[in-house]
């Protein structure tokens, strides 16, 4: 919606709701809006009538199931239909991140999803990391790292929070080895003082430089397999570019499994293979 609608944001989010329920499951009534919003029968009856003034075409009310349901001709008007968003809502709930009441998927198909490893990140430490990016500020964290038997205090600069896939990190200037890395926020045990950061973001050239990777099908499969790999990854004329910060390049490529030589494994499992492996190869240096 336009800002020359005048709408309130939570008339247009309950307008968005009846947009997303009526394309992803065919029908909404009171009861839906009732259920997730926690408005009065009036209310949603009148979210469904101005609805209805603002897009007539869209669904039309079926006497028999005492219900709206999606018309033939209907057109998305207040939200547009997006499936990573409806299956990032399935893993949402999968991982406990929302409950089911909190969904606005109305009747759950039956799904599953790869387990992830619960991380052990605290609340505290999160937000004092979330309180130092915002405030430009270093920050004195106990950090227990892979390299050292014991964890130690130790000052860095964060500017930016980052998923690599599986674990949660915090990019962050260490001003013991004076060099931007990432630090594990699990492993993070405790935080104390805190002053103002010394490095600028701008310089963490890892950060700020992009690379392109050029995914293909593995050559070495069928017709009908490249055929589905494109389809899988979304390809155009059997390619699509996935760009990534130079920073994230390791995480990126791990998990796409191109972090090893193709021929190291049969073409049925690797799958995909960088057509630009040499250029990759040489900003990874």
């Amino acid at each position: 919606m336009d800002s020359e609608s005048g709408l309130r944001r939570g008339v247009e989010s309950r307008l968005e709701f009846i947009e997303f329920r009526l394309f992803w499951e065919g029908h909404v009534n009171r009861s839906d809006l009732i259920d997730v919003f926690g408005v009065s029968i009036n209310q949603a009856s009148t979210d469904l009538n101005r609805y209805l003034g603002l897009a007539e075409a869209n669904m039309v009310y079926d006497k028999s199931a005492r219900t709206y349901v999606r018309s033939s001709s209907f057109s998305p008007v207040f939200h547009q239909p997006d499936a990573a968003q409806y299956l990032s809502q399935l893993r949402s709930l999968s991982d406990g991140i929302i409950a089911a009441e909190d969904s606005w998927i109305g009747g759950l198909p039956s799904f599953a999803c790869a387990p992830t490893p619960a991380r052990g990140v605290s609340p505290k430490t999160l937000r004092a990391m979330v309180t130092a990016i915002k405030r430009h500020e270093a920050i004195e964290v106990f950090y227990q790292s892979m390299s050292s038997p014991e964890p130690a205090w130790r000052w860095i600069e964060p500017h930016a929070l980052v998923f690599d896939g599986f674990r949660w990190h915090a990019r962050a200037y260490c001003q013991r080895s004076s060099a931007f890395k990432d630090f594990v926020l699990s492993r993070i045990t405790d935080t104390r003082s805190s002053k103002p950061a010394d490095a600028r973001s701008s310089v963490d050239s890892e950060w700020e430089e992009q690379v392109d990777l050029q995914i293909v099908p593995h050559p070495e499969l069928s017709a009908g397999q490249r055929k589905a790999i494109e389809l899988d990854y979304g390809m155009e004329n059997g390619v699509t570019t996935i760009p990534v910060r130079r920073a994230m390049l390791y995480y990126a490529l791990k998990r796409l499994g191109l972090d090893t030589d193709p021929a190291a494994r049969r073409p049925q499992d690797q799958q995909i293979v960088l057509q630009n492996r040499d250029s990759v190869e040489d900003q990874r240096a």
